[in-house]
């Protein structure tokens, strides 16, 4: 990547540019360039699609081969290696846990007889786009993000615009209106994937506008800019998040017809217990998921709320953390799940976690720094 922009030193490539010159995928040339930038060793610029231009320390760069640790290529990128060598079906299967973007690890979990990022990244192959449905936290954002490295995201609510999707005009520095382009046309125009988060909390008029893209046209137009037609690069795909339980969620017709394969997602009880979460709590969430499924309750803790749990009892310890779970049900459920907190915990007259009476100033630790302890200090 150095050694492209440094031996075009006055031309400003997008990726696209790089992608086809280098012959590598286009999420891969994006993360390189944004390394290269980052680290100050390429300047980035330009409202829209981004371009880069080499500076003073491109050509040192260039130099300096950079190996990447085992197991830190992009899933991705190594998938598109293999398929022009081997037949997707003979991949090895990828099991253990694999390093988002942000660091967190992923453990991947079957789906039809495959790892599901193995699973997914095969539909993508298809283009066959997604919907995945289930209470919120129980990892629908996390497979997506482990299966596609080069993902970019929409995080949909009522308030999501068309602008939001495909682009709108926004002011720079100097005052003049210039276009910028939203995260639908950078995944098209960079083959990447998008994952449409909370995608049923979008107005179904807003969604209209992804459909073009979706379909055999693989293209929209963007009427706010001078009514430009956009193309859909090898790569892009379209991937969705729904919360059925989510006040104002409507999976419209139109909607679900978009997506050839809807995957219910859960929380993994195992993995949990996997993860050395208290067993006890582990099953409170199995025994309040029961009662959600039979229609008695409205909420049952999912994963997230379980790690949530975990790093609670760490800090406050083990009957504060269990206040707290109780206080973060939906109020309509608390007193079901104080009830299961009490039978299967053993923990009796547990509340929801609330400040209680003042303590005397003698007993209240001065946090390092504070007036109190600077105070202490001249007076000695």
């Amino acid at each position: 990547m150095a050694r492209l922009l440094a031996d075009r030193p006055t031309d400003s490539l997008t990726i696209g540019d790089m992608a086809r010159r280098l012959g590598h995928s286009h999420g891969a040339v994006r993360n390189a360039a944004l390394t290269l930038a980052k680290r100050g060793e390429a300047d980035q610029h330009g409202t829209g699609q981004p371009q880069f231009r080499a500076n003073g320390l491109t050509a040192a760069a260039a130099q300096t081969p950079v190996i990447s640790p085992p197991g830190t290529h992009a899933p991705r990128v190594q998938a598109a290696t293999a398929r022009t060598t081997i037949p997707a079906a003979a991949r090895p299967k990828q099991t253990g846990p694999i390093r988002r973007a942000g660091g967190q690890l992923y453990h991947p979990r079957e789906l039809a007889d495959l790892p599901d990022v193995e699973a997914l990244n095969r539909l993508r192959d298809a283009d066959v786009p997604v919907l995945l449905y289930g209470p919120p936290g129980t990892g629908k954002t996390s497979l997506v993000e482990a299966a596609f490295p080069d993902l970019i995201t929409v995080a949909g609510d009522g308030d999501t615009t068309v602008g939001d999707l495909i682009g709108e005009y926004t002011q720079d520095d100097a005052g003049a209106y210039v276009f910028q382009y939203g995260p639908l046309v950078t995944a098209m125009t960079e083959g990447r994937a998008l994952l449409i988060d909370d995608a049923t909390l979008i107005s179904p008029k807003v969604l209209a506008a992804l459909y073009p893209a979706m379909d055999g046209r693989r293209q929209i137009q963007v009427k706010a800019h001078k009514g430009e037609t956009i193309k859909a690069e090898p790569g892009f795909y379209v991937v969705a998040g729904h919360n059925p339980g989510v006040h104002g969620a409507l999976l419209t017709e139109a909607l679900a017809s978009r997506f050839s394969v809807q995957i219910q997602i859960g929380t993994d009880y195992d993995l949990a217990l996997a993860l050395k979460i208290d067993a006890r709590v582990v099953r409170i969430a199995r025994h309040l998921a029961a009662q959600v499924e039979l229609g008695e309750l409205g909420w049952a803790p999912q994963l997230r709320e379980l790690l949530s749990y975990q790093k609670a009892e760490a800090v406050l310890g083990t009957r504060a953390a269990l206040a707290n779970l109780i206080g973060i049900a939906p109020l309509e459920d608390r007193e079901v799940v104080a009830a299961a907190v009490g039978k299967i915990a053993g923990v009796k007259e547990v509340a929801p976690l609330t400040l209680g009476k003042q303590l005397p100033a003698s007993a209240v630790r001065q946090p390092p720094g504070s007036t109190g302890s600077a105070q202490r200090g001249r007076s000695r």
